[in-house]
C-alpha cells in the first residue's frame, strides 16, 4: 500500500498542508469553465512539499547510479526503445513513496515535461483498473481518449502520448507486473519510478531497490519531529529502543511520535510500554507487528466517536473524505467532523491532499475546510478495515454508508445549481439549504465538482454494488449525470457519462427495470456510435428496442427506430437503414408527430437516393416537402425541395431538377435562409452550365457568392 504520508522523512502534519510543488509539465487542455487543466495531475494524490526527508541517502545514491548504469538493451551502444523502469520495493510503511517522491524531486529538473502519477492499488486492496488509469494519465497530459474506450486503446494512447517526451512517470502501490507493463511507454527519454512491495516479474532490466527498517539515527529524527526533540534527547537510549520497537518503520515511528505528541505529560518510556502492551494477533508475521502495535496504540487512544469515525471512513469513495462525507458517515455535524479529521492528521492517521490547485476559488475562508481532502495512508487501510468488521455490524455500515450516498445527492444537486443561471428555480432553491452544502460561486462548485471527481464515480459504483439502497443508486447517478453536463458538457463529460449510462443499466437489468434499461442503452448506443463502434451500437440499440416494446414505450421505441437507421446509414447500408426509418416513420405519424415525421421522410429519402432508388427517393423528399409546408415550417419545406431537385439531377433530369431548384429558391427567399439561397444560387448555376446556358449560370454564381458574402457562418 501506498504510505506516502508516514514515509521517512516527511513534514509534521502542520507542514504537510502546504502546497505541493511539482515540476513543470506540458500545458494542460482548456477545460470547460475557461481555466487550464494542471500539467500534472496525478491519479491520485499530488507529492508533499520538500524539505524534511530523512534517511535513505544510499538508497537514493544507488537508485541515482542505477539510472546512469547501462541497460540490457544498451549494451549494444544503442539506446533502448522503452523507457528505464527503476523499482523501489518494500513493505507498507517502510516509506517507500516518501523515498520515490524525493527521488522524483531530485530528477525533476532533468525532465522538463513534468511529472504523472498513478496509483495502483484502489482503496479496497483490489488492483486498480488499467484502462481508468490510463485514461486519467491521459487526461493529466491533455489528451483525450473516446468514452468506452477498450483497456489496450488506451494504452496504446499513452505510449503514443507520451513517445518524443521526457517526463517522468510515477506508479505507486503497484500489485505486479500485469498492472505496470500496459503503461511503460515506448519513450526512452522518459523515466518509471515504480513502487511495489515484491519484484516485477516479467519486466526486464529491473533491479529492486529493496527498503528495511532506518537506521537508529535516522529513526530518532523521526521521534523527534513529531514529539519534539526534548523528551527524545532526555532519554536517548529509550528513544532507540522505541525505533528498535517500530522496527525502523517510518509510519510506525510517526504514529508513535504522533501518539507522544498528543500527551506533553507522557515520557518516551511510557511509549515504549505501551507499545510492549499491545496485544498481537498469534498469526501477525514478525515484519507486521511494529506498524499493527503503533495503529492499535493511535486507535485504542482515541475517544469512542472519533475511533468510529476512523472506522468509518474506510467507507469513503474512492478512498477521499471531507468533512461532509465523515460528517455524514459517522452521523455527528460537520463541524465536529472538521475538527476530528484534523486531529487524525496531525496523529498521523489521514494526510491532506494537497494539489497545484486546492485553494477552491470563491470559497468563503470559514467554510474552505469543508472542503479540505484527506486520505488514509495505504499502508494503515488494511488494519482500519479490520476494526471496521470487527467493531461495525453490517446493518450500521449500511446505513452509514446510505447516509453519505444521500449527502453526496444533496451536494451534487446544489453544485449543478451553481450552473445553472442565478435568477433559475434550482439557484432559488438551493438557498434555502443550510450554509454547509451551499458553494459560494459557480467556479466554487466547478472546482468541487473536478477535484471529486474520481470519487463521485465510485460513489456511484458502491451505491450500484450495494443493491440494498432502495432508489438511492438511481437518484446518485442521475444527479451526477446532470451535474457533468452542467460544469462539462455533453462532449468533455461523455467518457464518464459512458461509465454512469453502464451503472445504471446493471441496475435495470438487476432489478428488471425495461424503461431504465432502453434508456441506458440507447445512450450507450449513441456514445458508441460517437466513438465509431458502429456494430456495438447496433447490438445497444436492438436490446433498447426490445425492452422500449416489452413495456409499450412510444419514446423509447421510436428513438430506438430512428438510432437503428442512423447506425446502418454509418454502415453504408442504405436499404436496411431506409427501412428502420420507415418503421420509426409509422410510429410518429401514428402519434401525430408532425416534426419528427417531416424530419424521417427526408432521411428515408437520403437513404434511398444513396442506393440509387431515384423515384422512391423523390417521393420521400415530396412527402417531407408536404409535411414541412402543413407545419408551416418554411425553411425546412426550401431544404426539403432542394434535396428533391437532387435527386433529379442524379436520376439525369437536369430540366426537372432546375424547376424544382427554382422553386426551393423562391421557398428559401419567403424563410429569409440567406445561406441556403445562396447554395441553391450555386447549385442553379452548374445546373444551367449543364445545360449550356453558361450567361445564365454567370448570373446565378454572381448572385449565390454575394449571398454568401453577406451570410457567412
Amino acid at each position: 500500500m501506498t504510505d506516502q504520508a508516514v514515509g521517512g522523512g516527511h513534514l509534521p502534519p502542520e507542514a504537510a498542508r502546504a502546497p505541493a510543488t511539482t515540476a513543470p509539465g506540458p500545458r494542460g487542455a482548456p477545460r470547460q469553465d475557461g481555466a487550464t487543466a494542471r500539467p500534472t495531475v496525478p491519479a491520485t494524490a499530488a507529492a508533499p512539499a520538500p524539505g524534511g526527508f530523512t534517511g535513505r541517502r544510499r538508497e537514493l545514491k544507488a537508485l541515482h547510479a542505477d539510472i546512469a548504469r547501462a541497460g540490457l538493451d544498451t549494451l549494444s551502444g544503442r539506446k533502448g526503445a522503452r523507457s528505464r523502469v527503476l523499482l523501489i520495493a518494500g513493505r507498507p510503511g517502510s516509506g517507500r513513496t516518501a523515498l520515490a517522491e524525493e527521488l522524483l524531486r531530485e530528477l525533476a529538473g532533468d525532465h522538463p515535461d513534468g511529472v504523472l502519477r498513478a496509483t495502483l492499488t484502489g482503496p479496497g486492496g483490489e488492483p486498480a483498473d488499467t484502462g481508468h488509469t490510463a485514461r486519467e494519465l491521459l487526461a493529466a497530459l491533455g489528451t483525450g481518449a473516446p468514452p468506452g474506450a477498450p483497456e489496450d486503446e488506451l494504452t496504446e494512447r499513452l505510449r503514443e502520448a507520451l513517445a518524443g517526451r521526457r517526463a517522468l512517470l510515477f506508479l505507486d502501490d503497484a500489485p505486479g507486473a500485469d498492472q505496470v507493463e500496459p503503461l511503460l511507454p515506448d519513450a526512452p527519454d522518459c523515466l518509471v519510478v515504480v513502487v511495489s512491495q515484491g519484484p516485477l516479474t516479467g519486466i526486464p532490466d529491473v533491479r529492486p531497490c529493496a527498503l528495511g527498517g532506518l537506521d537508529s539515527a535516522a529513526g530518532v529524527a523521526v521521534l523527534s519531529r513529531y514529539a519534539g526533540p526534548t523528551r527524545i534527547t532526555v532519554d536517548p537510549r529509550t528513544a532507540d529502543r522505541v525505533v528498535e520497537e517500530c522496527g525502523g518503520q517510518p509510519a510506525a515511528l510517526v504514529l508513535a511520535g504522533a501518539w507522544l505528541a498528543a500527551r506533553p505529560m507522557s515520557s518516551v518510556a511510557d511509549l515504549c510500554q505501551a507499545l510492549d502492551a499491545v496485544p498481537l494477533p498469534p498469526d501477525l508475521p514478525t515484519g507486521a507487528r511494529p506498524l499493527f502495535r503503533a495503529f492499535r496504540l493511535a486507535h485504542d487512544g482515541l475517544p469512542a466517536p472519533a475511533a468510529r469515525m476512523l472506522r468509518l471512513i474506510t467507507l469513503a469513495p474512492g478512498g477521499l473524505v471531507d468533512a461532509h462525507i465523515a460528517s455524514a458517515l459517522a452521523g455527528c455535524s460537520v463541524a465536529v467532523a472538521t475538527t476530528t479529521l484534523g486531529e487524525f492528521a496531525a496523529l498521523g492517521l489521514l494526510r491532506p491532499v494537497t494539489a497545484e490547485d486546492d485553494e477552491v476559488p470563491g470559497a468563503r475562508a470559514p467554510d474552505a475546510a469543508l472542503y479540505l481532502p484527506y486520505r488514509l495512508p495505504g499502508c494503515l487501510g488494511p488494519l482500519v478495515r479490520d476494526l471496521l468488521t470487527e467493531h461495525e455490524r453490517p446493518a450500521e455500515v449500511q446505513l452509514a454508508r446510505a447516509r453519505m450516498l444521500e449527502r453526496t445527492v444533496r451536494l451534487l444537486q446544489s453544485c449543478r445549481a451553481m450552473g445553472e443561471p442565478a435568477d433559475s428555480p434550482a439557484r432559488q432553491k438551493t438557498a434555502g439549504l443550510p450554509r454547509s452544502l451551499r458553494f459560494g460561486s459557480r467556479a466554487a462548485a466547478a472546482h468541487w465538482l473536478r477535484s471529486r471527481r474520481g470519487a463521485l464515480l465510485d460513489a456511484a459504483r458502491i451505491a450500484v454494488a450495494d443493491g440494498e439502497l432502495d432508489t438511492l443508486d438511481r437518484r446518485l447517478m442521475a444527479a451526477l449525470t446532470r451535474t457533468l453536463l452542467a460544469h462539462q458538457g455533453a462532449e468533455a463529460a461523455a467518457p464518464d457519462l459512458y461509465a454512469l449510462h453502464g451503472l445504471v443499466l446493471r441496475v435495470a437489468e438487476r432489478r428488471g427495470l425495461p424503461r431504465e434499461r432502453a434508456a441506458a442503452l440507447l445512450n450507450l448506443g449513441d456514445l458508441d456510435g460517437q466513438a465509431g463502434r458502429t456494430a456495438q451500437a447496433l447490438t445497444r440499440y436492438r436490446g433498447a428496442l426490445e425492452a422500449a416494446r416489452s413495456v409499450k414505450d412510444p419514446m423509447a421505441t421510436g428513438r430506438a427506430l430512428e438510432s437503428l437507421g442512423g447506425a446502418y446509414t454509418e454502415l453504408g447500408d442504405w436499404q436496411r437503414a431506409a427501412d428502420w426509418y420507415g418503421r420509426a416513420l409509422e410510429l410518429r405519424l401514428a402519434r401525430g408527430e408532425g416534426a419528427d415525421a417531416a424530419r424521417l421522410h427526408g432521411r428515408i429519402g437520403g437513404a434511398l437516393a444513396h442506393a440509387g432508388r431515384w423515384g422512391e427517393a423523390l417521393k420521400a423528399w415530396r412527402a417531407a416537402v408536404g409535411a414541412y409546408r402543413r407545419l408551416g415550417d418554411v425553411a425546412g419545406q426550401a431544404r426539403a425541395t432542394g434535396e428533391a431537385a437532387r435527386v433529379q439531377e442524379y436520376a439525369g433530369r437536369p430540366e426537372e431538377a432546375l424547376r424544382t431548384c427554382l422553386e426551393a429558391l423562391d421557398t428559401a427567399r419567403k424563410a429569409g435562409d440567406g445561406r441556403l439561397e445562396a447554395a441553391l444560387q450555386l447549385r442553379i448555376a452548374d445546373t444551367l452550365d449543364r445545360l449550356g446556358d453558361p450567361a445564365a449560370a454567370r448570373l446565378h454564381r454572381a448572385a449565390g457568392e454575394r449571398l454568401l458574402g453577406d451570410h457567412p457562418e
